[in-house]
Formats: C-alpha cells, sequence, structure tokens
C-alpha cells in the first residue's frame, strides 16, 4: 500500500502565519496560548516531514547535491527539535519561527527531491 504524501499545503499554511504576515493581512502576531500551540504543531509536523526527507535523499546516489542538502537540513531539524526557547534568541515566539523555519527548508527539499525522483522515472 502507498502512503499518501505529507500535507505540505497544511505546513505551509503554519508556517506563513509564523514567517509571512502578507500572507495573512489580517493576522495578529500570536498570543501565548497560540504561540504553543503552533509551536506543538510544528514540532509534529517535522517529526512527520523528518523520515519523509530522510528516505527521499537516501533514495539518490550518495554523491547527489540535492542529497547531500536534504540530508543537512534533516540533521538541522533534529538539533531545532531538541533546543529549547531562550531570552537570548528571541525567546518562545523566535523559537517557534526557528521551528517554522526548519520546516519550511524540509518541506522544500522534499518537493524538490519529488521533482528529482519524477524526472529520473522518465
Amino acid at each position: 500500500m502507498k502512503a499518501e504524501p505529507p500535507d505540505i499545503e497544511t505546513m505551509r499554511d503554519v508556517i506563513d502565519r509564523l514567517l509571512d504576515p502578507d500572507a495573512v493581512p489580517q493576522a495578529l502576531p500570536p498570543v501565548p496560548g497560540e504561540l504553543e500551540t503552533l509551536t506543538l504543531q510544528l514540532r509534529g509536523h517535522l517529526a512527520l516531514m523528518l523520515p519523509e526527507v530522510e528516505q527521499a535523499a537516501k533514495r539518490l546516489p550518495a554523491e547527489s547535491i540535492p542529497r547531500y542538502c536534504a540530508l543537512v537540513s534533516v540533521g538541522e531539524a533534529r538539533e531545532r527539535l531538541r533546543s529549547e526557547p531562550t531570552r537570548r534568541y528571541g525567546g518562545p515566539a523566535g523559537h517557534t519561527r526557528r521551528l517554522a523555519r526548519t520546516l519550511n527548508a524540509l518541506c522544500d527539499h522534499w518537493e524538490a527531491l519529488a521533482r528529482v525522483a519524477t524526472s529520473e522515472r522518465s
């Protein structure tokens, strides 16, 4: 049975909520309770995307640049998931934005790897 692809659109909606206020002009900065919810969503999305991107990257040849870049991003995402908010880097809001940027990078890599896989089959 073939697994469904990740819901990139939903993930991008959460990312845009934090990183692109112009994408949701009526949106206000997240309040503390909402920030906690967004952080949990991002953590869940990252947990789903990490194995997806890693598996897709490992299907490419070892010398592949897209493979290398995606695996570096996977490593960074794991580090971000282990990190905690600090006042030095913007507290909880800064931490959540970093998670959003990391998820955005994983989504970009996943889409790029899917294009590479499709072009190799053609």
